[in-house]
């Protein structure tokens, strides 16, 4: 029950960070247009390559594990205990991640410490979350 509310507890810090982050994304609407990602084109390759990574992200626990190194890098204990799962479901998913590009391992001594691949691999995540919010929330992007 204790990993239920913790779970629970950590999706609230997230969707109190998205509304702030929406309010910080409108100020910072003209830079980031700038900055943006050129989108493509994507040829039957690419697409299976997106779904795989986009299918990643469609487990909880992935993206609880995800959320977490999003504050910094981790051990695999320490994730495990804060995803509230098990060691070897932890390292499992983990590795599916690593060999999805996602997140980084990097051996410290007997313990694996994991990074998010980027700042791209956040910004995914958020993007994510600010999208269910906004639905959850009744909002648009309506440009004027």
């Amino acid at each position: 029950m204790r990993t239920h509310h913790t779970r629970a507890a950590r999706w609230q810090v997230v969707t109190r960070t998205v509304r702030e982050e929406s309010a910080a994304r409108e100020h910072r609407a003209d830079e980031t247009a700038t900055d943006a990602v050129p989108r493509t084109h994507l040829d039957a390759e690419g697409a299976a390559r997106v779904a795989t990574t986009l299918q990643a992200l469609a487990t909880p626990s992935r993206l609880l594990i995800l959320s977490r190194l999003r504050e910094g890098p981790c051990a695999a204990t320490e994730l495990a205990a804060e995803a509230g799962m098990e060691q070897s479901a932890c390292s499992h998913q983990l590795r599916l991640l690593r060999n999805l590009g996602l997140v980084t391992g990097t051996h410290q001594g007997r313990s694996v410490v994991y990074a998010l691949y980027g700042d791209h691999v956040a910004e995914l995540l958020d993007q994510a979350v600010y999208h269910i919010e906004h639905l959850r929330l009744g909002l648009t992007d309506a440009t004027d």
